[in-house]
Formats: C-alpha cells, sequence, structure tokens
C-alpha cells in the first residue's frame, strides 16, 4: 500500500495572499485521518507553505526550506531555487517525495525533487491529488467573478472535495 492524495490551493489577489489544504490522510483505500495540518505560516508568519506527499519528507524539508529563508535574508524565490538545487542533487534528499507550495505577498512558487521551481503566470497554483480540479475552480472564479481571495480558495477546495476521493472538506486556511 501507498500514501495517497491531498489538495492544496494558493490563490494571491488583490494584496491577499492565501492557502489552504484538506485534511484527509489516506494509507491504500483506508482514510486513516480526518483533521491533518498540511499548510502552515513560516518565516515569522510572512510566507505560506504547504505540502503534498510524505509527511516526514515535507517536515524535512520544510525545515531545510526555513534555513534556506535565513541564508538568503527572507528572499523567497533564491531560497526556492537553492532548495530545488540542493533537493536534486544531494544523494539523501532526492529520495525524498513530497512537493512544496510556498508564497508571500509577492510570489506563489511550486518546488520539486526534480529540481523545478515554478512561478504560475497567473498567481493560482495547486499541489496534490486534487490539484486540477482545484486549480480549475480557482483560476474560474479568478477570471469570472469578483471573489476575494480567501472566498475564491474555500470554493475551489469545496468543489475539490466534491471530485477527488483523496479530498475531504476538513480545510485550514492560512492567509498573509
Amino acid at each position: 500500500m501507498i500514501w495517497k492524495g491531498t489538495t492544496v490551493l494558493v490563490v494571491s489577489k488583490d494584496g491577499k495572499t492565501v492557502m489552504a489544504g484538506d485534511g484527509q490522510v489516506t494509507y491504500g483505500n483506508t482514510i486513516m485521518k480526518h483533521g491533518a495540518r498540511k499548510i502552515r505560516k513560516i518565516a515569522d508568519g510572512q510566507i505560506l507553505a504547504g505540502f503534498a506527499g510524505s509527511v516526514a519528507d515535507a517536515m524535512a524539508l520544510f525545515d531545510r526550506f526555513e534555513s534556506k529563508l535565513r541564508e538568503w535574508g527572507g528572499n523567497l524565490t533564491k531560497a526556492a531555487v537553492e532548495l530545488a538545487k540542493d533537493w536534486r542533487t544531494d544523494r539523501i534528499l532526492r529520495r525524498l517525495e513530497a512537493l512544496l507550495l510556498v508564497a508571500d505577498k509577492n510570489n506563489v512558487l511550486i518546488i520539486s525533487g526534480t529540481g523545478e521551481v515554478v512561478q504560475p503566470d497567473d498567481n493560482v497554483a495547486a499541489i496534490g491529488s486534487g490539484a486540477p480540479y482545484a486549480i480549475a475552480a480557482a483560476r474560474a472564479l479568478v477570471r469570472n467573478t469578483n471573489l476575494d481571495a480567501r472566498t475564491v480558495v474555500e470554493k475551489s477546495m469545496e468543489i475539490a472535495s466534491e471530485i477527488c476521493i483523496y479530498t475531504n472538506k476538513n480545510i485550514t486556511i492560512e492567509e498573509i
């Protein structure tokens, strides 16, 4: 059996950046937990970070990412690139199975173990098994409504939870 899925979504709009993560932890075809916390504020509350994948791996990556943030004076983009470089080249780190979604007031980034640091064009990004559903809903709402970032995230996560079997409605939301 393998650990499966999650949904973490971020929307940055009108000076607000909002990230949400569902609470479901699934192992094989069994729901193990309903209230996991997959997102958090870091760097004295200036940066939002969320993960999809192995919890232990994600915690190790959070620690490394926070260290990179300190090393680069809080520069989100530089810290993300440096983490991605380490993640890809370090023999131990490259075995970690997770994705990170990080954001501040100005940037939204997805960081992967293959060395990718992706900044979406529209400041809307998602990771995990429910990502396609959440991001489609968020982009539709951003483009076609005047809803604020928090409401877009809430509605998009609700839609994702209705479609993705690995995403539940127990949503944690953080905002900067």
